[in-house]
């Protein structure tokens, strides 16, 4: 499902931490939002998921108005993988899982064959199966993490939001995520932190700083040594893995002669941005 953002402007104080953003998320691909800590990545991730309603802009999910669904088909259509979400550490991992059947349960809320299908394959997808009679209180917090994306995949959601998805997970484990989510078929955006897993998995990676976007495209185009440098300070080399052809980025220290800029602008102002981006 097509994900549309139109001048999203939004924040939590007078001073809006996301300014006019425009972001078009095509069906079924993986967008990769990067960027400095306080860049907007989460702020904009929370306006997408109806945590946080925009000063301005607006949302377009599958030619509907985002803002204007009802709470019941909206959790039906976005599926959420946070990074504060918290509580129900009395439930057991399946029946955390459970719980993002909710939208799709009748009147009585009783769970029916295809529900529990649903739940059954969520477990099964994230590695959680043997996990499932525990507790969340014994779980470690990477469990607790695959647990929360088992949970939203439970919902089959058309678009699935995560907020820094490998967030306390091992290698491994962030690896099987990225393959399970970029695999689904499902519109995904997601923001992260590793740079060379988003130039891995991400079909669009967007690049934000100062709350705007810098740079969005495919990651061969975004991860230009002119972007590294200006968001994040570093520099870095595409290539190619030997085993699975995709682009994997090398990143080090800049050069003594090379500065690091804060905020939006510097060399990247006035840069044609791609993808229906800017």
């Amino acid at each position: 499902m097509r994900l549309r953002l139109n001048g999203v402007t939004a924040g939590w104080t007078d001073v809006p931490a996301v300014r006019g953003v425009d972001v078009d998320v095509a069906d079924g691909t993986l967008t990769a939002l990067v960027g400095p800590n306080g860049s907007g990545k989460s702020t904009l991730l929370k306006t997408v998921y109806r945590a946080l309603r925009p000063i301005g802009g607006d949302l377009v999910l599958g030619g509907d108005d985002l803002l204007g669904l009802s709470r019941r088909e909206a959790a039906r259509r976005v599926g959420v993988l946070g990074q504060d979400q918290h509580g129900g550490f009395d439930l057991t991992a399946e029946q955390a899982v459970a719980l993002g059947r909710t939208p799709h349960l009748g009147p009585f809320g009783v769970m029916g064959p295809d529900d529990r299908e649903a739940v059954a394959s969520a477990l099964s997808r994230t590695g959680c199966g043997e996990l499932a009679r525990r507790p969340l209180s014994t779980l470690s917090g990477g469990e607790r993490q695959r647990v929360l994306l088992a949970r939203a995949l439970a919902q089959r959601p058309r678009l699935l939001v995560l907020d820094e998805p490998t967030n306390h997970l091992d290698p491994r484990h962030q690896f099987e995520v990225l393959e399970l989510v970029a695999g689904m078929g499902t519109t995904v955006v997601a923001a992260l932190h590793t740079l060379d897993l988003a130039a891995c998995y991400a079909d669009t990676v967007v690049a934000m700083l100062g709350g705007r976007v810098v740079a969005a495209g495919p990651p061969t185009e975004v991860f230009a040594p002119e972007v590294l440098h200006e968001v994040f300070g570093v520099d870095g080399t595409l290539v190619d893995d030997p085993v699975t052809g995709r682009p994997r980025l090398i990143t080090r220290p800049l050069g003594p002669e090379k500065g690091h800029r804060s905020g939006a602008g510097g060399v990247l102002e006035g840069r044609d941005r791609a993808g229906g981006v800017r």
